[in-house]
């Protein structure tokens, strides 16, 4: 037997693989770039608005008539108070008013016991003084004994302040009625 080396192979034996590495994805990169400008695009819109906003705040005529620097006019605006807004002047007529019944105990031909709330609508056209407390009179007809008269507070313009009153009617069919007498605002 002889010492024979095998032929050598038709093809070169399998280099490294030194390519370079394959390129991340940019997905991160791509998300966290958007979410930056749309940040910045809401930042600058807020800026854009205060300004303008600003800019509606001032009169014009002051500004371009007068040689004074925008900023002066605003700052001047803005120290002078604010005029005490008008408030409706309320009476009787501005609110309406009806009895909620509560409850009704009727004893036959004895008559009935009533429980009644009043049920107050504010009817007039310009709104009313949100720090004043108004005194509300009414009076309620249909007791047996005759008409009962009850004080309400209204304030904070839909607070209501009532005791719920207790009549006593002739009979079932009875008619209770309310009437608002007088409005006055305390401390008038």
């Amino acid at each position: 037997m002889s010492n024979t080396t095998p032929p050598p192979p038709d093809f070169s034996p399998p280099l490294p693989d030194v390519s370079p590495a394959p390129k991340k994805s940019r997905t991160n990169l791509v998300i966290i770039g958007s979410a930056a400008a749309v940040i910045a695009a809401v930042v600058a819109t807020g800026i854009v608005v205060v300004q303008s906003s600003k800019d509606d705040a001032r009169p014009a005529t002051a500004a371009a008539a007068s040689g004074v620097p925008d900023e002066d006019v605003v700052s001047a605006a803005a120290d002078e108070p604010d005029p005490d807004p008008a408030y409706e002047q309320v009476d009787a007529d501005s609110f309406a008013m009806k009895l909620r019944t509560t409850s009704r105990h009727c004893f036959g031909s004895a008559g009935c016991n009533v429980t009644v709330e009043p049920d107050l609508t504010y009817v007039g056209i310009a709104d009313i003084d949100p720090s004043a407390v108004y005194e509300i009179t009414y009076e309620i007809r249909g007791d047996t004994s005759g008409p009962v008269i009850e004080t309400a507070e209204l304030s904070n313009q839909m607070n209501l302040n009532y005791t719920p009153t207790s009549i006593s009617t002739a009979s079932s069919g009875t008619k209770v009625s309310v009437t608002i007498t007088e409005v006055v605002a305390q401390g008038e």
